[in-house]
């Protein structure tokens, strides 16, 4: 069989690499001149295991434990790869292993949280507001739910109550998640995987109704405009969708979507960097949705801010035909936004006077939580909806999409009866039909949180 995977970010990348390991032949198209430009490199690339279903928990759990084990996963070592080559890279990612607290909230409480941690093994504690202003020198612990504009009198309001946390000694962020994609493509292109840059489908082809292959044409990413250079068609077996925020305008090529129940749209985002000698946060990553921000540490003593979503917030949600018209330098006011936050919890932050930071555009789905999935349209699969909050996934996604790939392909009715796939390290069985393009909402965070 051979696969034609639109999208060389981290997930299209492991994808490639993991169908590749399965016998298939595959071709990698990206617009970008190397792996990993996209909404990747805009990544925070925060690995923790707060989501709102227990699939999205357990992918992530399994995740975490490929993340420890990357440079084996990488290499095809320790059974990863019938072929493996030890040393193939001169760099590589890696996990920084420093813990993850998440504030208590009401969309995603301590008591959700535990009850998904229970069943996916996942060790935990539970800690009071005394603990937390131990645990997290310098913390404001008190409780200012629901989410307030920065610029409003209220978002000012003292705490009449504090707030806890639940704590995992596991989880942190990749040092690179430009590398780490870019790790998956040498990886894949070591193996066999043909990649394809600067080159942008401009129609995917059919025959009696089931995609044959995809039609290409030549890419300037500069100009951000297809080239008059003619096209070429690169015939496919299976064809799939890991275009990140262009994922629609590709699904409309292919005539797929019209049996989705989730919608999908892009979503302009930003992360600051604050310098700060105190360095604030040496240790646990932290998600605060009681404010609004997810924050982690960095080298030298930075701490990166992002924005959860809140619902007082105006979002800059863009037209999937304008992404590449979204202006990506950063903005004063969701500078603002996110670092008055920040510093409302942890008073003593030093916030630089300009803004320094990423611009990134997400792929949405309505309930934040990605579709992995095959579509409508036979041959053509989708690994969509995952911008924000599924780096940290990117490893087992890439496992779990070639298991549904090849199982569908084999003829499993995945509507009807869902595929499942059953972890190898921390072995609970995903159910893929938690990320169904048919799905009923997930009951989730409805933040980047999922």
């Amino acid at each position: 069989m051979h696969a034609v995977v639109i999208g060389a970010g981290v997930i299209g990348s492991s994808l490639a690499l993991q169908l590749k390991r399965l016998g298939h032949d595959v071709t990698v198209v990206e617009r970008n001149s190397a792996a990993g430009m996209g909404s990747t490199s805009a990544s925070s690339a925060v690995v923790r295991f707060n989501y709102s279903t227990f699939d999205a928990v357990a992918l992530s759990w399994e995740s975490y434990f490929l993340w420890k084990e990357f440079k084996e996963l990488i290499d095809g070592t320790n059974s990863y790869s019938s072929n493996p080559l030890s040393n193939s890279q001169d760099h590589y990612a890696h996990l920084e292993d420093r813990g993850y607290v998440m504030l208590d909230v009401p969309v995603l409480s301590n008591d959700k949280t535990m009850a998904l941690f229970d069943r996916a093994g996942i060790p935990y504690e539970i800690w009071d507001s005394n603990t937390l202003k131990k645990r997290m020198v310098g913390i404001d612990a008190g409780r200012y739910w629901p989410n307030k504009p920065v610029k409003s009198d209220e978002f000012f309001n003292e705490a009449t109550e504090e707030l806890g946390a639940i704590f995992s000694k596991h989880g942190g962020y990749v040092s690179d998640p430009l590398l780490a994609a870019q790790n998956f493509a040498a990886a894949a292109k070591r193996e066999g995987v043909n990649f394809k840059f600067r080159k942008v489908v401009v129609g995917i082809e059919k025959k009696d109704g089931r995609v044959s292959g995809v039609r290409l044409g030549d890419f300037d990413s500069q100009s951000k405009k297809v080239l008059d250079t003619g096209s070429e068609v690169i015939n496919a077996d299976v064809v799939v969708n890991v275009a990140g925020p262009w994922s629609t305008l590709i699904n409309q090529m292919a005539g797929a979507g019209s049996d989705f129940t989730m919608e999908l749209k892009p979503l302009r985002a930003e992360v600051h960097q604050i310098s700060t000698p105190k360095d604030i946060l040496p240790g646990p990553i932290m998600g605060d949705l009681d404010l609004g921000t997810y924050v982690r540490s960095g080298p030298g003593g930075i701490t990166l801010v992002g924005g959860t979503e809140p619902e007082c917030d105006v979002l800059e949600w863009v037209e999937p035909d304008k992404v590449d018209e979204v202006n990506m330098t950063r903005t004063v006011e969701v500078f603002e936004s996110q670092t008055y936050r920040f510093a409302r919890r942890f008073p003593a932050a030093q916030i630089p006077s300009t803004p320094v930071g990423v611009v990134g555009v997400y792929d949405v789905s309505s309930d934040w939580t990605p579709i992995y999935d095959k579509t409508d349209v036979p041959g053509f699969y989708v690994a969509i909806g995952t911008s924000g909050n599924q780096f940290k996934n990117a490893p087992g996604a890439g496992l779990i999409m070639a298991h549904l790939i090849n199982q569908v392909e084999k003829g499993a009715d995945h509507d009807n009866q869902a595929v499942v796939y059953q972890c190898t390290k921390s072995k609970s069985a995903i159910n893929l039909g938690t990320f169904s393009r048919k799905r009923a909402r997930n009951l989730t965070s409805g933040t980047v949180m999922g």
